[in-house]
Formats: C-alpha cells, structure tokens, sequence
C-alpha cells in the first residue's frame, strides 16, 4: 500500500527483477583462484599467504554471489554449483588462514586425513554436478571433468599419499583455470553481442534428450 497525493494506491501483481546472467562472474572467480593455486602446486609460486585474499574474495564471494543470482533465475543448477564452489573456497581460504597463522599445528586434534575426507565430499558432488553439467554446454562439461579429477587427486593425495596424484591435481587446476577463461570470454562475448562469437557446445547426452522430449 502506497500514498500518493493524499490518495491510498493498492499495488497488486508480480513484479520480475531483471538480473543478469551470473555466470561469467562465477567463472571469472574460479578460473582465478584455480590459477593462483595451481602455481603453488607446481611449485612455480611458494607458501600459501598471498592465496588466501583470492580463495577469499574470488574462489569464494565470486562463486557464492553468482550463485545467489541463479536462484533469482530459477536455475537449481547453476546456484547449486557456484554456491557450493563458493563455500569450498571459503573453508580453503580459512585453512590457508589457520596454516599461515600457526592455528594448525602437529599432534593430537590435527589429523590431515579429515581434510583428505572433505575434498572426497566434493569429489562425490562434482560427479553429479558433473552428469549435470551435460544438460548446460561442452564448456561447463569439461570444467566439471576437470574438477573431477581435481579432487580426485586431492583426496587421494591426502588420504593414500603419493606424487602422482599431487602431479594430477596441479596439472587439473591449471586446466581448470585455462577452460573457465575460455567460458568467460565466451559467455561475455556472445551475451554482449547477441551471437555466438565463441562456441560452447550443446548440451548433450540421453538424459537430456529426455528431458527435451518430455518438455514438448
């Protein structure tokens, strides 16, 4: 109820907000912490200190915002994912916190197999975000993969031990970082100029043939 004039006016009916498509903020913020990280991985970059504003800021506020906007546009998906993402790189960032501090230490009450049992938490959520990602286009399928075999070799570096599966996770991540580039651009450049300027790829896969059908 609002007065105008002296006048009381009943507003009725729905009022849509306009927003954006959040998905090159989204990628933007993980393909630049995924590149940060990865330098320290491949041991182009040492220590964890200066990571810690980017997994903050860009891994995870980015994410987590970008996520918060596809609810706003009614895609379970895209929130599921960024929000959860976003989330991760907010637990990274307060670990990196606790390793730089000295809160994390040796002994009783620090056991690093926990950690080993988060990253295999989200091993688990990037297969099905990953079977997912199918129904979106090429791109997000090959980030997805990607972080797959991110995690993958994060749990199972933490948990089993061994050089290779560091190896795997450090060459996943730059990976990772180098496709959400390209994703970024690609959504940028063809939502600003109305065509496909870079392509995506369809989506694609039995389920979503499925799902097409059973939408006509």
């Amino acid at each position: 109820m609002s007065t105008v004039n002296g006048n009381e006016m009943k507003v009725t009916g729905h009022i849509q907000e306009l927003v954006a498509n959040p998905s090159p903020l989204g990628l933007f913020g993980l393909a630049l912490v995924t590149l940060v990280a990865s330098s320290q991985k491949l041991e182009f970059t040492t220590g964890v200190a200066y990571m810690i504003p980017w997994a903050i800021f860009l891994g995870a506020a980015a994410q987590f915002v970008a996520g918060l906007m596809d609810f706003k546009h009614d895609n379970t998906f895209g929130a599921t994912a960024f929000c959860g993402y976003g989330l991760f790189w907010f637990g990274v960032g307060m670990t990196w916190w606790m390793q730089t501090t000295g809160t994390i230490g040796k002994g009783t009450g620090f056991d690093a197999h926990q950690l080993g049992y988060a990253f295999l938490g989200y091993f688990l959520f990037t297969v099905i975000m990953t079977v997912g990602s199918m129904g979106t286009n090429k791109v997000l399928f090959i980030i997805f993969s990607l972080i797959d075999l991110l995690f993958l070799g994060l749990f199972m570096n933490n948990l089993v031990g061994g050089h290779g599966w560091h190896l795997l996770a450090a060459y996943s991540e730059i990976l990772i970082s180098i496709v959400s580039f390209y994703g970024v651009a690609a959504t940028v450049l063809n939502t600003h100029f109305g065509y496909s300027v870079l392509p995506i790829g369809a989506p694609f896969g039995s389920m979503h043939r499925k799902s097409v059908a059973l939408k006509k």
